[in-house]
């Protein structure tokens, strides 16, 4: 796929710490994007000056400050990034990657998952595992493997296309792949040693904490549909990873406040019928097997 257009969006915020060491994963891969679009949302610290160090050596990152909010808006604030990350563009790229600036990863990245695009052509979104350093180990955070994960979105355009890219909500790294699935594409999460993701900080917790960041996680269940049943035993799996027992709690609750406060649900028609059906025959097919996951 040689002659892949492909194009990348970073949206970025207070990400000094961190951005290096996406740059370096980026400009050591041995196929580069055409183009690498790092959008600046509103960093405080030096952030910007570290993209525009980076774009200045390699002629296809480019960098675009969007005006700042004031304040990290989790899940529409950063599709809305995005977005104008995709107006900067001047061309029709065949992939699109959604990347954040917290990430490193090999240099055979991009180059394996082309490959892997090229062996099957339904499919239609693709990423490795997630893995987060802790010591001098690594540990896998646990994703379904229809899933894609969110930190590095990997898309072929048709497919991103036909979905209406991403929802300006904080599920939107679920409903995107759901989406997917329910018009006859498949999306994978591949565990391969070519696409092993290192995220560098933990997950859910870029907006103040961590167990902020799973009762958010928890509304956005209720936003995109899921049901009690499946968020139950979700939030019961999740108690067995850090922070071990309450952030597992804080996602049913989060999820248990949108249900009694009535809060707005995606209202794709038969999305959430759809949703709810995969939940049911998973969870029915998981106690077949007398496991949890």
């Amino acid at each position: 796929m040689s002659s892949s257009k492909i194009a990348i969006i970073s949206p970025v915020r207070n990400e000094e710490k961190l951005l290096p060491k996406t740059i370096a994963s980026m400009t050591a891969q041995t196929v580069h994007p055409d183009c690498w679009v790092i959008v600046d949302d509103g960093s405080s610290d030096s952030t910007f000056d570290i993209a525009q160090t980076a774009a200045a050596q390699y002629a296809w990152i480019k960098v675009v400050r969007n005006t700042d909010r004031g304040k990290r808006v989790l899940g529409a604030g950063v599709i809305q990034a995005f977005k104008v990350g995709c107006k900067a563009l001047d061309f029709e790229p065949d992939f699109i990657g959604k990347l954040d600036g917290d990430m490193s990863f090999g240099p055979h990245y991009i180059e394996t998952l082309l490959a892997l695009f090229a062996a099957e052509p339904r499919l239609g979104a693709a990423s490795g595992k997630v893995f987060r350093p802790e010591g001098a180990s690594s540990v896998e955070e646990f994703m379904i493997d229809e899933m894609v994960a969110g930190q590095f979105k990997f898309y072929r355009q048709t497919c991103f296309s036909e979905i209406g890219g991403f929802v300006e909500a904080v599920m939107w790294d679920g409903i995107d792949f759901h989406r997917a699935r329910q018009m006859g594409w498949t999306t994978r999460s591949i565990p391969h040693n070519e696409l092993r993701l290192m995220h560098h900080r933990l997950m859910g917790s870029s907006d103040q904490n961590v167990l902020r960041g799973r009762l958010r996680w928890g509304k956005g269940q209720w936003f995109m549909g899921s049901s009690l049943s499946y968020i139950l035993a979700s939030s019961i799996f999740r108690m067995f990873e850090k922070p071990l027992g309450i952030g597992g709690a804080c996602i049913f609750w989060g999820y248990l406040q949108g249900m009694l406060r009535r809060e707005p649900r995606f209202d794709l028609p038969g999305f959430r019928e759809e949703l709810q059906r995969w939940q049911r025959n998973r969870l029915l097919n998981l106690l077949r097997r007398g496991q949890m996951r």
